[in-house]
Order: structure tokens, then sequence, then C-alpha cells
């Protein structure tokens, strides 16, 4: 399966686009002209979440409201303390004080320690991609509920389709959806990937 774009956008049941956010929203204003009701609805394939956007005025004027959402993607500038430079953050760590005197005893200290424990833990967990196993098939899941409940609430099937979605049933899972509108069917069967894989 290819990468999971960032959006995907339908017109009713058909697949519209997908890409980037801004690809996405340029090629709907273009669809729309000036109209400003769209019935396209975006989706984040990150989520499956679909999003409300304001398409009034001009092209300039709707990519000028994308900065919102690219404000909350940008990383953030640490200025704080730590070794920022260096990508180290420090934050505040609650531990019981037994915790804090085994910390000291360790060679390094308490930071080498606790930066050794959680890559320990990391690589133990760490599945396909950077996240572990079952929290990827945890968000596919969710992903795939939250597209599906909007998109084929309503289809035969979408009860039972649900309950193979997070028994990992593949097999019944693809028979219950096997009916519905052949682009809303083939974005589900991509989203679930990881719970089958």
């Amino acid at each position: 399966m290819e990468a999971l774009s960032k959006y995907t956008a339908f017109e009713g049941n058909t697949l519209f686009c997908r890409g980037s956010l801004v690809e996405v929203v340029v090629k709907i204003k273009k669809r729309l002209g000036k109209s400003e009701n769209s019935s396209i609805l975006i989706f984040s394939d990150a989520t499956g979440k679909s999003m409300d956007f304001n398409f009034q005025g001009t092209e300039k004027d709707v990519l000028k409201r994308l900065d919102v959402y690219v404000a909350e993607d940008a990383p953030k500038e640490n200025t704080g303390p730590g070794r920022p430079k260096l990508g180290v953050v420090s934050r505040e760590v609650s531990l019981l004080p037994r915790h804090w005197e085994w910390l000291a005893s360790q060679a390094g200290g308490a930071s080498v320690t606790l930066r050794k424990l959680v890559e320990e833990s990391r690589k133990k967990s760490l599945g396909v991609g950077g996240v572990s196993g079952v929290q990827d098939t945890k968000r596919a899941q969710e992903r795939t509920y939250k597209f599906m409940t909007t998109m084929a609430g309503d289809c035969a099937g979408y009860e039972d389709a649900i309950r193979a979605l997070y028994k990992k049933d593949e097999k019944l899972f693809r028979a219950k959806i096997a009916d519905w509108a052949s682009d809303v069917k083939n974005h589900v069967v991509e989203l679930a990937e990881p719970v089958f894989r």
C-alpha cells in the first residue's frame, strides 16, 4: 500500500482529490469558483476526522485561512531550559523519593539513566514506522471508524463492519463493505490496512 496522503476529499461517494491540505483546498476552491458553499468533505487521513473549511472570498483569502492549520502543524521553537540546539527539552518529572535515590546512584545521573530507560522501552515497543504495533493498530481502527461513520454510517453492513474492524477479522470486514461505493470502500480498506497487517 502506498503511504497515506495527508488529506482526502470526497464529493458525495466519489473521491475528489487527495494530497496536502493546501493542494486539496486549492482544488476544491477551483472547482467551486465564486460559489462559497461546498458539499465536498475533507478528511484528515491521520485521524479520519472531517474538516470544516470556509471557502468564502478569493483563492488568496482561502489560502490565508490555511495559516491556522499550518501554524498548528509547525514545530514549536524551544527557547526554554535544556539544550534546544541539540533537541534536548527540559521538563518536570515527578517521582517517589526511592526512585530519585535509585536514579542518583546510577552512572551518569538521573538524566542519562532516564534517557537510556526511555530508549530501551521504545526499542522494545517500536513496530513499523516508529510506532508500536498496538498503537498503530488502534490509530488505524480509530481513523477508519471515524471515516466510516461519516461516509458509510447508513450503509448496509456498517455495524458488522465496525465489529469486524475491532475484532481484526479482515475477511468479514471486506465482506461487509463489499457493496459500498467503490471509492468509499477503497479508502476504508486503505485506512484500515495496518489493522490487518
